[in-house]
Parts: C-alpha cells; sequence; structure tokens
C-alpha cells in the first residue's frame, strides 16, 4: 500500500489529471471528452462544486503526481431521523496503482471525512457492469443493498 499518498481539495489545476483518469477505462472513453484546455463544462461544474459547502472534489496524490479522484457529496436528509448521508462518486485511482492498496486507502479517507461530517451512512454508485469494483466496494464493507434507477435527461 503506498504509504505516501496525500489526500487533499482538487483545484483548477488538477482538472486535466481528474478527467484524464474519469476517461481511463472503457465506459469513461466513451463519456468524457480529453481537451487541452478543458472543455468548458467541466470548469463550470468544478467551480459548482467549489461553491457548494456540502460538496468536495478530492484528489489523491503520490510523489507530487495526481493519482486518484472522488467527489463526496454530503446529503441533508429528513429519514433515519434526520440523518446525514456522505455520497461517494467518481471514485478512479490510476491503473498502475490498482491492487496495491490506494484505492482502499483513499476510501477508508473518505469515509472518515464523512464520518467527521456527522454522517451516519455512507452511500455510492458503480455502473452495473463493472465487477471488479463490486467486489472491491464489498470488500471495503459496502453492502448491495438497494436497487437504483437512473434517468438521462
Amino acid at each position: 500500500m503506498p504509504a505516501n499518498l496525500i489526500f487533499r481539495t482538487a483545484t483548477l489545476a488538477d482538472l486535466p489529471a481528474i478527467i484524464a483518469l474519469l476517461a481511463d477505462d472503457a465506459l469513461g472513453r466513451e463519456r468524457e471528452v480529453l481537451a487541452d484546455p478543458p472543455d468548458a463544462r467541466y470548469v463550470a461544474a468544478f467551480d459548482a462544486i467549489c461553491a457548494d459547502a456540502n460538496q468536495r472534489l478530492v484528489v489523491a496524490e503520490l510523489d507530487g503526481q495526481v493519482v486518484g479522484t472522488l467527489q463526496l457529496s454530503f446529503v441533508p436528509g429528513l429519514s433515519r431521523t434526520g440523518a446525514w448521508r456522505g455520497q461517494i462518486e467518481s471514485v478512479r485511482i490510476a491503473a498502475q496503482l490498482r491492487g496495491a492498496g490506494a484505492g482502499q486507502q483513499m476510501l477508508e479517507w473518505a469515509v472518515a471525512q464523512c464520518r467527521e461530517r456527522g454522517c451516519t451512512v455512507v452511500q455510492l454508485t458503480t455502473d452495473k457492469s463493472r465487477a471488479d469494483a463490486h467486489r472491491f466496494y464489498e470488500k471495503l464493507g459496502f453492502v448491495s443493498s438497494h436497487l437504483g434507477f437512473k434517468r438521462k435527461l
């Protein structure tokens, strides 16, 4: 497991590396746009995330290189007696670090951030086709307890 991973809030300068991580698999290659400079839609989304106190875009850094990313959303709710939920999305680790413990370290860090914010539940979604990701999340204690639905607009 890489011992010197650093987790921090992403900066605009990290955006190209984040987009590259998002595009680095079969699904991502179909839906992400690699361009220099980044597509304006990514910049607008980045600005919106930064402006929202309940959102946090995070990078994992190893030896000065961005090697992972995820987005944390802190969601208030009425169910579970007004519980806050931590939502983890867009989890990516650089291909050369998959299976080396970096992803586990990043997810454990994210769960700790949710706990610090007072969340009583941490949830995430993953595409049905990502069997390796399913095994990974189950290994970390996540349970496939709900069926999710999405509708493209």
